[in-house]
């Protein structure tokens, strides 16, 4: 009797890491992933920063689902989507009525790019990027265009910015915090970050809200809650992402802000683990590619059977920003301390240190990112 595949559903970079990753610790067991789109597999973090260097699709994607299919030894499903999954009989219920039986379930689901609530006809014409699909959409639209406004000045919103000055074109940003990369540096890091991109060209209208959005012939016409009107060409939404969880909470599955699973990965249920952006670790939602790394690989250990409980070392963020180089590693959430700044015309150098003078994060930027390697060792581990 054949055994049951282990089934992961979802193409990312989660997904394949961990299929690749037990496909070295077993090479017998059945792998199965059920992909939504065509499935793949590329570096979704480079589609902040491809425009610039003329990169197509076609160049950013490394491998073809049937080329990772015949490498991992395994089966894809492109083009399938997941509509209900049963924990108690262990089958996943495709749409279209086709049950499949798992041995365990890998939640590998990503996240959805957030859309603001806002009013006029030209709403549907907002794009975001969150897939590679998505971006070869921007790129078709950005044909013959000029002015581009993004909609918020996080990590995403910062990284096109650059990219698509560098591109040529005209680039607003709006957001409502005070600075850019507001969740992530402290306010004299935003403030050089901010003079770097407007340097390379990037205008920003900061601590304003967009409340409409009007299609007017070829252009978008946006209005700002202080009553301010940028004409623009695209409008790009860059306002975060929201973990996928409604296929896991619909079969029962524990949901916070993420799908919920302790330190192996695991949900409620012993068979079924989640993990990258849908997931929260122990209360952390951390969707970047180095957690997602190693949790691919502590799960991938324990779907061969050796629980392996995630450990995430210290892991600083990039910001892929050519016009204002950044690291950091922004301290654990309610952690106590302050930000202790150095900075001059060529860089900042922000330190959080803790109540006992211990290192619990920094801000690199400019010059002061070749600090990094040293700083990184003296930073404690995220989850040990």
């Amino acid at each position: 009797m054949s055994k049951d595949p282990v089934i992961i559903i979802g193409s990312g970079i989660g997904g394949y890491t961990v299929a690749r990753e037990f496909r070295k610790l077993d090479a017998e067991t059945p792998i199965l992933i059920i992909s939504a789109d065509h499935g793949g597999f590329y570096s979704k973090p480079m589609l902040s920063n491809a425009l610039a260097t003329g990169k197509t699709p076609a160049s950013i994607l490394n491998a073809s689902a049937e080329k990772m299919a015949a490498q991992l030894k395994m089966t894809i499903r492109p083009y399938s989507r997941v509509a209900a999954i049963d924990p108690s009989g262990k089958t996943i219920t495709l749409e279209g009525g086709e049950k499949l039986s798992y041995s365990q379930l890998v939640l590998a689901l990503g996240a959805d790019a957030i859309r603001l609530p806002l009013e006029g006809e030209g709403t549907g014409d907002i794009l975001s990027v969150n897939d590679l699909d998505d971006y070869e959409r921007l790129r078709n639209v950005l044909e013959g265009k000029k002015e581009v406004t993004i909609l918020g000045a996080g990590l995403i919103g910062c990284e096109f910015a650059n990219d698509l000055t560098m591109a040529g074109y005209r680039v607003r940003v709006i957001d409502i915090s005070a600075q850019p990369l507001g969740r992530l540096l402290p306010q004299a890091g935003g403030a050089f970050m901010q003079r770097r991109l407007e340097a390379a060209g990037v205008v920003f209208h900061l601590g304003a809200a967009t409340q409409y959005v009007e299609r007017v012939q070829e252009s978008l016409r946006l209005t700002l809650a202080n009553g301010e009107i940028i004409q623009t060409d695209i409008v790009l939404s860059a306002v975060g992402l929201r973990p996928r969880t409604a296929l896991a909470q619909a079969a029962g599955i524990a949901v916070n802000r993420g799908i919920s699973v302790n330190r192996s990965l695991q949900t409620c249920y012993e068979d079924i683990y989640a993990l990258g952006d849908c997931a929260e670790v122990e209360g952390r939602v951390l969707p970047f590619v180095m957690p997602i790394m190693h949790a691919a690989r502590g799960l991938a250990a324990t779907l061969a059977q050796t629980l392996t409980p995630v450990r995430y070392p210290a892991m600083p963020v990039l910001v892929k920003t050519p016009a204002c180089p950044a690291v950091v590693s922004p301290p654990d959430a309610g952690k106590q301390g302050e930000w202790l700044v150095e900075e001059d015309e060529n860089g900042v150098k922000a330190l959080f240190q803790g109540v006992e003078g211990e290192l619990l994060g920094y801000a690199l930027l400019g010059v002061s990112t070749k600090e990094k390697n040293a700083l990184a060792a003296q930073l404690p581990a995220v989850m040990e």
